[in-house]
C-alpha cells in the first residue's frame, strides 16, 4: 500500500514555480546539508515516513546521512524520481559527453562493476539498444539509494511525457518490469497529462499503474483540463498520487487538501514545506480529510 502522506524535496533545491524571489531564498537556505536534514527530521518526527527524492546532486548526501543513522530512520521509505535531467545536461555542457560518462557511469565504481556495466551497456551505445541503455542508467541512479528502503521508483515527467508523445510502449513496459524484477520496487510515472498517461499505460498492459500528477482546485499544471482529470479518477483503475495540490500557493491549504482528498481513488499526496508549522499542519489536514479508496 502506498503511503498517504509523502514529503517532497523541491523546496530543498530552490524550486518555486510562482516566485523567483522565494526560489532564491530557498536555494540559499538549503545550501547547507544540515538545513535539509533539520527539515527531514521535523517531517519524520511529525509522523511522516515516506520521502520523495529526485536524483540530483544533493540526493547522494541525503542518502549517505540516512545510511549513517539507520536506527534514527528505521521505518523511513523512499520514493526516488529519476532521471534528474539537469544533472546530465549540466555535466555534458561542462565536461563533454565522455567526461560526463566518466563522472556518471564510472564514478564510485570498482573495476569489477565497471566491467559489468560495460559488458551490459557499453555496446548498447553503439547498437542503439535503448532498453539496455535505460537499464544501465537506472542501475547508476539507484546506487544513490543502496541499502535503503525504496518503495516506488518514478520515471520523471521530462521523460514520460516525451515518450508518451511518441507513443513508445516498449520503454514503459521495460521500465516497469526492470524496477520490479531488478530493484524490488514498484514503478511509478510522473506526468503533466494524467488522463492521457493513464490510458496509455493501461494500453501497454501495465495493470493498476502508479501515476503522479498535479491535482488541485486551481487546475494548475493539469493538462488538458480539470474535468478530464476528475473523469479519469472516477472511471480508470490506477493508483493516483497528487502533487502540486496547493498550486504553488494559489489555493489555501485547507481548501486545497479538502478538494483533493474528496476526489475518488486518490492514494497519496506529495507536498513540500520548509517550516515545522506548515509541515505539521499540512500532514494533519491530509489525515483529517483523506478518503482512502483501496
Amino acid at each position: 500500500m502506498l503511503d498517504r502522506v509523502i514529503f517532497g524535496d523541491n523546496q530543498f533545491f530552490g524550486i518555486n514555480h510562482m516566485s523567483e524571489e522565494k526560489a532564491q531564498a530557498l536555494a540559499e537556505r538549503f545550501r547547507d546539508l544540515n538545513a535539509i536534514i533539520d527539515v527531514i527530521d521535523i517531517a519524520y518526527d511529525s509522523g511522516i515516513r515516506a520521502f520523495m527524492l529526485n536524483t540530483n546532486e544533493r540526493a547522494k548526501e541525503i542518502c549517505d546521512h540516512l545510511r549513517q543513522h539507520p536506527s534514527r530512520y528505521a521505518d523511513l521509505c523512499l520514493y526516488p524520481s529519476m532521471p534528474y535531467a539537469h544533472k546530465y545536461a549540466n555535466a555534458v555542457a561542462e565536461k563533454g559527453i565522455f567526461g560526463a560518462l566518466k563522472d556518471t557511469v564510472l564514478a564510485d565504481s570498482s573495476a569489477v562493476n565497471i566491467v559489468g556495466m560495460l559488458t551490459k551497456g557499453g555496446a548498447s551505445l553503439f547498437d542503439k539498444d535503448m532498453i539496455r541503455v535505460m537499464q544501465l542508467l537506472i542501475d547508476i541512479e539507484m546506487k544513490i539509494f543502496r541499502d535503503l528502503n525504496v518503495k516506488v521508483v518514478f520515471l520523471q515527467n521530462i521523460v514520460t511525457d516525451l515518450l508518451l508523445g511518441f507513443g513508445v510502449k516498449d520503454i514503459f513496459v521495460a521500465f516497469a518490469s526492470y524496477i520490479k524484477e531488478k530493484h524490488g520496487a514498484e514503478p511509478g510515472f510522473v506526468t503533466m497529462n494524467m488522463p492521457r498517461m493513464v490510458d496509455f499505460l493501461l494500453d501497454c498492459g501495465i495493470e493498476n499503474p502508479i501515476v503522479c500528477s498535479a491535482i488541485n482546485k486551481a487546475g494548475y499544471f493539469m493538462n488538458p483540463d480539470s474535468e478530464s482529470y476528475e473523469e479519469t479518477l472516477k472511471n480508470k483503475l490506477f493508483r493516483p498520487i497528487a502533487m502540486s495540490v496547493l498550486a504553488s500557493g494559489a489555493v489555501k491549504p485547507e481548501k486545497a487538501i479538502k478538494y483533493v482528498c474528496g476526489l475518488p481513488a486518490i492514494q497519496s499526496i506529495v507536498f513540500g514545506a520548509s517550516s515545522k508549522q506548515h509541515i505539521v499542519e499540512t500532514k494533519e489536514l491530509i489525515e483529517n480529510y483523506f478518503v482512502h479508496v483501496p
